[in-house]
């Protein structure tokens, strides 16, 4: 059915979703960002218009398939877009409608916009900087994006003070380290969107609590190629919780099938030791941490280690399909249990070359997490640099993101 389902999709988007946090980290939306798959060639569709329509009408059902219920979306417009019926077309308790940093404010930019505020749509301004000639949209903007990255915190602060003066709430997004995430925070921002999530806040003197590390050490077992099946269900058939969502997954409807399996033996037959193995990898994960950081990030390790193994079977890799997949799916462990990457895999039985690749920056083959990061950003243009450099074909890459996205969401959605 997947291959079905992504075969159908591959050929013409993929949309990747940047979360935006809250001060206290809790989820509060999405930007959707848009990747055309057709012309392989060219990682940005320099037709807006275009790729705004896509984006509304096949980018956002993949995307929010697997939000959870409230969480806003927003969705570029470029000028033609937002002066048409476009953005009617998506619910505006649901939907953001973001103005890109090229639309002047035109009067009949204004006028559009204020038709969209009176239908009960909520505006962002895209990638403010500070620059002059904005003032009518910063007035009629209920969110606006400040660009940080690359600025000082002084910086920052005099975009702020000039922001004062508007009803708008801010927006801090490029955010790639936890110390601009802080000064952010202070200066007031409401919202902060960028990579500094994926990044471990390590508190000296934290250790891991009891249940993390039972739960590292099953992650331990199940990461060892040899694991038996017969400890695969038993680890199932002790935990009530994991029973549950297991014949939850096994009666989805990814397998089709006629009749309910109700019986843990059979649903562990049809599923094989390895496809269990991975399973249960990815449940006791997302069992370790339930703060809403950490369940994106076991989202993104998810999405990335399927990723990796897809890819492995499109293209050489340094490693087989599994072992990818565990390049992946550790590859932001670190964050997910806010402790250095060195001390997590302490615990951790990998291949010597994987462990290397998640320590090491300067290791061969840390060029895999490189290229997992560029499509967590959602930067295209350095996506297809890195796979040019990688000699990957941008059509395997579109291929294995698209089937890897539909995997993620059909696993994922049996993990709560």
């Amino acid at each position: 059915m997947i291959e079905q389902e992504s075969e159908k999709l591959y050929d013409r988007i993929f949309v990747a979703r940047q979360p935006i946090f809250t001060a206290d980290m809790q989820i509060w939306g999405y930007e959707l960002l848009f990747r055309h798959g057709e012309n392989v060639q060219a990682a940005i569709f320099t037709d807006g218009d275009q790729a705004t329509t896509q984006v509304i009408a096949d980018g956002f059902t993949l995307a929010v398939r697997s939000m959870r219920k409230g969480a806003r979306a927003l969705i570029n417009f470029p000028r033609n877009m937002l002066l048409g019926e476009a953005p009617y077309v998506l619910s505006p308790e649901r939907c953001v409608v973001e103005i890109l940093e090229t639309v002047q404010p035109e009067a009949e930019v204004m006028e559009a916009c204020r038709e969209l505020k009176e239908n009960g749509y909520t505006l962002a301004l895209d990638d403010f900087v500070g620059d002059p000639g904005f003032e009518p949209l910063c007035e009629i903007a209920d969110i606006i994006k400040v660009d940080i990255l690359g600025k000082k915190p002084a910086e920052v602060l005099e975009i702020v003070k000039g922001l004062r003066r508007y009803k708008a709430v801010l927006l801090a997004e490029k955010v790639e380290n936890l110390d601009m995430f802080n000064v952010c925070k202070r200066l007031g921002f409401t919202y902060f969107q960028g990579y500094f999530f994926s990044k471990p806040e390590v508190i000296p003197g934290r250790k891991l609590s009891a249940s993390q590390t039972t739960k590292i050490k099953l992650l331990k077992e199940l990461s060892e190629s040899d694991s038996e099946l017969e400890r695969l269900v038993e680890i199932i058939q002790t935990d009530l919780s994991i029973s549950y969502r297991l014949l939850q997954y096994i009666n989805s409807a990814r397998f089709g099938l006629r009749g309910k399996i109700e019986s843990i033996q059979r649903a562990v037959s049809m599923l094989g030791r390895q496809n269990l193995r991975q399973w249960l990898q990815v449940i006791i994960l997302s069992d370790i941490n339930s703060t809403d950081k950490a369940q994106e990030l076991v989202r993104i390790s998810v999405l990335r280690g399927r990723f990796l193994q897809l890819l492995a079977g499109l293209h050489p890799t340094p490693f087989g399909p599994d072992s990818m997949f565990l390049l992946g799916f550790f590859s932001v462990l670190d964050a997910i249990l806010d402790q250095f990457m060195e001390q997590v895999l302490e615990e951790i039985s990998l291949d010597p070359g994987i462990t290397d690749a998640l320590i090491n920056a300067g290791s061969p083959n840390a060029i895999w997490i490189e290229l997992l990061d560029e499509l967590d950003r959602g930067s295209w243009a350095r996506l297809e640099a890195k796979a040019a450099c990688m000699n990957i074909p941008m059509e395997l890459i579109d291929r294995a993101a698209i089937e890897a996205a539909i995997w993620t969401d059909e696993v994922m959605g049996c993990t709560v």
